[in-house]
């Protein structure tokens, strides 16, 4: 937990900078500035997986209202529709529409979908807030879950075929030089030590336990969250 420990004594300092220092700043703890630190960084992560995955599959953005672009989608994305669930996905959010990307018979946009439930399953882990005070609670093992349910999401972004053989979603690929184009894994590979570290750190913090699950990132089901 060293690491954990340092982050925390400079997210302390940087608190206490006059130039940073902000009214609100008298209301939130040390762990709360890191837990409002990761989600700012998620935040940023999954609007550049939109944007990538939006160009590596245009097809998608067609299927959307005509003229809607990629901003207009994002703006989407991170509203607060996220609790509700989008009409255009019949309500579902988190894993419902993580689940509809990748069924055949949807005729709609897939991306819009996988991100969607992307976005509401990491907004749930954190209690549906983006900005964390004192008082405010977190439970580790929603932030342990979502980090196996994207390894899931990661695998059948590359697996998961329909009946043509053909890819739901465009993501990893190899270039006609031999080279594999392998930044959509590295992003995955972010969000989940992100919620990996929180889900440690806030474990740690509460004394409270983990419940680890043997789970196959190929399974076709999600966890709880």
């Amino acid at each position: 937990m060293g690491s954990i420990v340092i982050l925390l004594f400079l997210t302390g300092c940087a608190n206490n900078s006059p130039n940073n220092f902000e009214l609100s700043d008298l209301a939130k703890s040390d762990i709360d500035s890191v837990t409002d630190m990761h989600i700012q960084e998620l935040h940023k992560l999954c609007r550049q997986l939109t944007i990538k995955l939006y160009k590596r599959n245009p097809r998608e953005l067609a299927k959307a209202p005509a003229g809607t672009t990629v901003e207009q989608r994002l703006a989407q994305l991170f509203s607060d529709q996220r609790i509700k669930g989008f009409r255009e996905l019949d309500g579902a959010k988190s894993t419902a529409a993580i689940t509809l990307s990748f069924d055949e018979g949807y005729r709609g946009d897939r991306v819009f979908a996988l991100m969607a439930g992307i976005s509401s399953m990491l907004y749930a882990a954190y209690n549906h807030q983006d900005e964390f005070f004192i008082l405010d609670e977190i439970d580790q093992q929603k932030l342990y879950n979502s980090a196996r349910n994207l390894e899931t999401v990661s695998w059948q972004l590359n697996n998961r075929k329909d009946s043509n053989g053909e890819r739901y979603i465009l993501s990893n690929g190899t270039a006609s030089n031999g080279i594999r184009n392998l930044s959509y894994e590295r992003i995955f590979g972010k969000m989940i030590s992100l919620q990996d570290m929180m889900a440690l750190l806030i474990a740690d913090t509460t004394n409270r336990n983990i419940t680890r699950v043997v789970q196959s990132a190929a399974s076709m089901t999600f966890l709880p969250i």
